[in-house]
């Protein structure tokens, strides 16, 4: 006699895979966090200050709004973020070429710097952990990470 095969209703396991993503992402957040503030690189900087000027490093020059719209924040929120960069000698800000209303944004020597000594760290630290993983559960984070960009792009 075959006992017949149980399923889970897809809302249900939809919603429990969303919980254990938002639990596992927040806490390996936090502790690469905490691996950043632990080697207090530069001045400490929020995660939103230290995205807007790792995006700011990664793709250029860029508006305020573009700046925002790239992180998903409110231009007024991004003025704050950018009052502290600019502040700290991390951004400057210069006129824009064609619209004299607008200003654009560039990371400076020191930002950049700060950028790649605090990705290192990171991915160092990353890449630590990951090695004590087994080949196969490597794999499946490969697979995993693109699906992990494309949800936090949405």
């Amino acid at each position: 006699m075959t006992v017949p095969k149980m399923t889970v209703p897809q809302t249900r396991s939809d919603a429990s895979l969303a919980s254990a993503l938002r639990i596992s992402v927040s806490r390996l957040a936090r502790r690469l966090r905490a691996e950043r503030l632990a080697r207090r690189l530069g001045p400490e900087l929020s995660d939103t200050q230290l995205a807007a000027l790792a995006a700011l490093e990664r793709h250029g020059a860029m508006t305020p709004g573009e700046l925002a719209g790239h992180e998903k924040v409110q231009p007024p929120s991004m003025t704050r973020v950018i009052a502290v960069l600019a502040d700290r000698g991390l951004v400057l800000r210069a006129a824009h070429l064609t619209d004299r209303r607008q200003v654009m944004l560039t990371v400076t020597d020191r930002g950049r710097e700060l950028v790649q000594q605090s990705r290192h760290l990171r991915e160092a630290w990353l890449a630590q952990r990951l090695r004590e993983l087994s080949p196969a559960e490597r794999a499946t984070l490969r697979a995993a990470a693109p699906i992990l960009e494309k949800l936090s792009q949405s």
